[in-house]
């Protein structure tokens, strides 16, 4: 019986569907709804009507209470000012990350399904607000495979365990050789953050041989022509193997220079737990992983960015973040990285213009917020699209989250109309029957 490929020492590739732009992606996922209006959507008329009551009607409102209701408009708590030679609109929230705005191209007139955390942000891993659906990363890898043999070709750094959990970055029913790994959860320090189970302490690399090339031939005798989730099992163990020579390595980061470590606030009390996080996906980028999800909240019902009555500390969440994107763009820049390598950042949505909980906070918004990308070529110094003068509802060149995957895997050479499983007696694909590519934003 043939052994799997991996076994044979194979590199899983297969053949995008046409010359892609990009190698991978660096998804840095802010949990919970980074507001938009004080980040990166500059509206002058909110600082105008500060504390007017205005009627307003959204999905949030409607959901609550079957009808839109008088709200109080809230200003922005950052000044805004334009930055770099584009001279692009954008907060001091972020004053590390403003000097890369000629790298980046935003996209303010974003729009999604769900109006809670969960649908919403299940939405953005997979695709649909409730139904179990392969991840983004599950579905690159089944597109194009791995470019690595001995590290998953799609890894989750310090994932939350609630709101959707394990599903954002699970397989479903792709076959499981392409379900995402995750290097620590979320609430661990990533200085403490490993794959599970990756070292023995207890066997010799010897025993750990023989052990392995004895559980291979067992269980190749047991595999028959077309049992795909055998092996999917025997690939996943030939992986763990090759694994355990390469990973410790690939996530050593004291191999790091002084410099470097700098660079992203390692060492620093803020950044250090991000920066860590950011230098893992640099390092993981360069051993040829395609999809790097790097999350940034944590495990309760309102995680991280949801604001609802202290918006201020947003400003907190941005003093941890800030510099260690801003270090983690410097370097795939300096590096050659960034002009093959999609950097992509946002939440599952954003908030509202107006003002919650005693005025102190802002709520769920998905009808109108902004992601923000860069490299793999998409433009450059670019903004695509906007919101109404109040920054709540996307008006303008309108990209639904659907649009965004269709963008993201065509940057990748794959088509996502094309991009298919066939399973219960039907053809399913990330974007299901929806989404277009942007191409008003492809360089």
């Amino acid at each position: 019986m043939a052994a799997s490929a991996l076994a044979q020492g194979e590199v899983l590739t297969r053949q995008p569907h046409h010359a892609p732009k990009a190698k991978r992606i660096i998804f840095l996922f802010m949990q919970g709804g980074v507001s938009q209006v004080d980040s990166y959507d500059y509206k002058p008329r909110l600082f105008k009507d500060d504390q007017k009551i205005i009627d307003i009607a959204d999905a949030r409102t409607v959901a609550k209470t079957g009808k839109g209701a008088p709200q109080r408009i809230k200003k922005p708590l950052w000044d805004f000012a334009q930055h770099g030679e584009t001279g692009r609109w954008a907060s001091n929230l972020f004053p590390n990350i403003n000097k890369h705005v000629d790298d980046l191209c935003f996209l303010h007139g974003m729009h999604t399904e769900g109006v809670a955390h969960g649908p919403a942000t299940l939405f953005l891993h997979t695709g649909t607000t409730s139904t179990v659906r392969p991840s983004m990363g599950s579905w690159v890898m089944y597109g194009l495979g791995s470019a690595n043999e001995s590290l998953p070709g799609f890894v989750t750094i310090s994932p939350s365990l609630g709101n959707g959990g394990p599903r954002n970055y699970g397989n479903a029913f792709l076959p499981a050789v392409h379900q995402g790994t995750p290097i620590g959860r979320s609430g661990l320090r990533a200085a403490e953050s490993s794959i599970k189970n990756l070292v023995n302490t207890t066997w010799t690399p010897e025993q750990q041989r023989r052990q392995h090339e004895l559980l291979g031939a067992l269980s190749a005798g047991q595999l028959l022509p077309g049992d795909h989730e055998m092996e999917a099992v025997l690939e996943s163990y030939e992986l763990a193997w090759r694994m355990q020579n390469k990973a410790p390595d690939a996530l050593d980061l004291a191999k790091e220079s002084e410099a470097t470590l700098k660079l992203y606030g390692i060492g620093e009390k803020v950044t250090d737990n991000f920066g860590r996080q950011c230098l893992m996906a640099r390092r993981m980028a360069e051993q040829g992983v395609r999809y790097i999800q790097v999350n940034y909240g944590d495990n309760s019902n309102n995680p991280a960015w949801d604001q609802h009555s202290n918006l201020p500390k947003h400003g907190d969440h941005a003093a941890a973040v800030d510099l260690p994107i801003s270090g983690l763009l410097t370097d795939l820049k300096q590096r050659g990285l960034l002009e093959d390598t999609i950097v992509w950042w946002g939440g599952e949505f954003g908030r509202t213009p107006y003002a919650e909980k005693n005025g102190t906070g802002r709520d769920h918004n998905p009808g109108g917020f902004t992601v923000w990308l860069a490299g793999g070529g998409v433009k450059a110094g670019f903004a695509h699209g906007a919101t109404d003068e109040l920054g709540h509802m996307a008006v303008d060149g309108k990209v639904h989250m659907h649009d965004l995957h269709a963008t993201l895997l065509h940057q990748l050479g794959l088509d996502h109309e094309r991009l298919t499983f066939r399973h219960a007696g039907r053809d399913f694909r990330l974007t299901d029957i929806h989404g277009h590519v942007v191409r008003e934003i492809l360089a």
